[in-house]
């Protein structure tokens, strides 16, 4: 019975981790906060990671970024606007708070954010397995070396397979605007393959 019982609540479970419309209800309401937090980790916890970790490289500076963004979703958790996807929205909050990161490792570097390339190229090198496919380590170098918009854009449209319209919610450039970003990043990480390919 109480097999049965545990069974059905994993169910229930799995069931709302799937349901956006579930997690967001949870999330604004008080008492079932903390709960909807961690079902919405449980959903989009790693691709959040993931998308974070490609725009700011280091692993440790994606785990606090994550954290930022974390912290954000539960303190602006009631300006979530039911017409967008909830995934665009995280990774509207996540996208700013990849900015935040990039800006403070500019200033340490007396930079901007649009000439970290080289450091993030370095990064990346320091940060892959030894035994991680040397294509996976140019395309990642290539997309460390774009400035943050084309980064951005990039890693939108061909990682999170967005669309240009859910770009645009994200970012607020026209349409227009973010097809020429894409185009620009698109060409500048073939030019650097080939021109770093044995």
């Amino acid at each position: 019975m109480s097999g049965k019982n545990s069974d059905s609540l994993k169910m229930t479970e799995t069931q709302t981790v799937i349901n956006d419309d579930a997690i967001v209800e949870m999330l604004l309401d008080d008492r079932r906060v903390e709960q909807g937090v961690r079902l919405l980790m449980k959903k989009y916890g790693e691709k959040l990671y993931w998308f974070i970790r490609r725009m700011v490289v280091e692993h440790c500076d994606a785990e606090d970024t994550l954290q930022e963004t974390m912290i954000n979703v539960y303190k602006y958790r009631t300006t979530y606007n039911k017409d967008f996807a909830l995934s665009t929205w995280l990774l509207k909050i996540a996208q700013n708070e990849c900015i935040k990161t990039l800006r403070k490792k500019a200033a340490a570097y007396s930079t901007s954010v649009d000439d970290l390339g080289d450091s993030l190229k370095e990064s990346v090198r320091a940060e892959s397995d030894a035994d991680m496919d040397q294509a996976v380590i140019l395309m990642q170098q290539a997309i460390a070396m774009l400035p943050a918009k084309q980064k951005t854009v990039f890693n939108l449209r061909y990682y999170e397979e967005k669309s240009y319209e859910e770009i645009h919610e994200i970012l607020g450039d026209s349409v227009n605007t973010l097809k020429t970003n894409y185009h620009y990043a698109v060409n500048k990480i073939k030019q650097y393959i080939t021109d770093h390919s044995l």
